[in-house]
């Protein structure tokens, strides 16, 4: 029997994919890259977007297509799922089901009864890399944000034990890993008993081995110092953070429920470049939340300009139901939405690159994690992209590189 899985989504879908997989493959399933081979496909799926949702009911179209050749096929719907979709893709789907009720898959598709495990993160996943993973330290969320479903899919905050956190990363470690990502909805407010993100940064800083520790996703409102003396004190955490500021308007982050001040904000950038002087800073940003005016996108403008990040994600506002910004009116036309996000654009590319060439002549170590032909691409510590030609297989090496061009959004290097 093979299965087909699909992710859409962050890197805890990938983490809830890889957990997927090992109940999967722990049943005897074997995994195909093609979809016409498999006889169960598993779609692990991202509700914060409406765009993310509406490629799955596409999915779920073309699945009753290859039904047709293959009547026997099962496919399963899980990840971030929230409870009005569930109705709805239940005709597109033979199961839908919780991440968190995945233990129980084996039943479902009628093979046994459970998995003997009270989490579905005691699951041990099957890693998509040899090199590089995503640990799950802890999964919901409390804050409630006015544009965000996690909440309601993924729930209130729960903490993993340390113990077997700590557990999971020393195997990993042993077994040849060069980059731990530490995930959670609001990583930074982990919380297991007397471990609390800084000390769970400094326990895994003291495994012995030549290791990375990155981690992802930040809240400003409770990145506080203690975060950031951790930080700086791991030299096997990387200089970099993503610390998403979602807007430059104190109103703005007000009506979107964020609960920092864009003053609050710059204050903790400024004491992380102080401390942590090569870190590299990316953030997320929403142009055209519902009643944004030109001048409050302006103080977004104005943040970009002081700050000069070396990367952003920027996404223009969709309406998502189920959140309390649906209930507000979608004020900003697609049109303005598009030039917010050009100005954005044009201003992170400007920066970035002042921010790259910098670098030109630099030496910089680098995990690759992917190739295209004899070009290798990875990530230095400041989670830049940098690009090597080499007749040699680098994949999920750390090498030392000399940088030798830059652009604003990769940097070309040489052995």
């Amino acid at each position: 029997m093979k299965y087909h899985i699909i992710v859409f989504g962050c890197q805890m879908n990938i983490s809830d994919a890889e957990r997927v997989s090992a109940v999967l493959e722990n049943l005897k399933y074997k995994k195909t890259l093609n979809i016409s081979e498999a006889d169960l496909i598993a779609v692990v799926m991202c509700s914060v977007r409406q765009s993310a949702v509406d490629r799955v009911h596409g999915l779920a179209q073309k699945f009753e297509k290859i039904k047709a050749t293959n009547p026997g096929l099962k496919t399963i719907l899980t990840g971030c799922v929230l409870k009005k979709d569930k109705k709805i893709f239940s005709d597109g789907f033979d199961c839908v089901l919780d991440i968190k009720e995945i233990k129980n898959l084996p039943k479902i598709i009628g093979q046994r009864k459970t998995f003997d495990k009270d989490s579905y993160l005691d699951i041990t996943p099957k890693y998509s890399s040899k090199f590089s993973a995503n640990v799950p330290i802890m999964t919901g969320c409390n804050n409630f944000c006015a544009y965000c479903v996690v909440p309601y899919v993924r729930e209130r905050e729960v903490s993993r034990p340390a113990v077997e956190i700590i557990k999971e990363i020393k195997h990993l470690i042993k077994t040849g890993y060069k980059e731990i990502w530490l995930l959670g909805q609001n990583v930074n407010s982990y919380k297991d008993k007397n471990t609390d993100f800084p000390k769970l940064l400094k326990i895994i800083n003291n495994i012995p081995g030549n290791f990375w520790i990155r981690f992802t996703s930040s809240h400003p409102k409770d990145f506080d110092e203690r975060i950031i003396d951790a930080m700086a004190d791991c030299k096997k955490v990387t200089p970099y953070l993503n610390l998403a500021v979602q807007s430059g308007d104190n109103k703005v982050l007000k009506a979107m429920n964020r609960h920092y001040t864009v003053e609050d904000y710059k204050n903790k950038i400024k004491k992380l470049r102080e401390k942590i002087p090569d870190i590299a800073i990316s953030t997320d940003v929403i142009v055209g939340f519902p009643g944004e005016t030109k001048k409050q996108f302006e103080n977004t403008v104005k943040l970009f300009k002081d700050i000069k990040y070396d990367m952003a994600y920027i996404n223009k506002y969709s309406r998502r139901v189920g959140t309390a910004a649906a209930k507000l009116k979608d004020s900003v036309s697609v049109v303005e939405k598009k030039r917010r996000e050009k100005v954005l654009t044009e201003m992170l590319k400007k920066t970035a690159l002042e921010k790259n060439k910098k670098l030109v002549g630099t030496e910089t170590v680098v995990l690759f994690n992917e190739n295209r032909g004899d070009n290798y691409f990875g990530k230095n510590e400041q989670y830049k992209t940098v690009k090597v030609a080499s007749s040699k297989n680098l994949l999920g090496k750390l090498l030392k590189i000399k940088i030798t061009e830059a652009n604003p959004f990769t940097l070309n290097g040489k052995l």
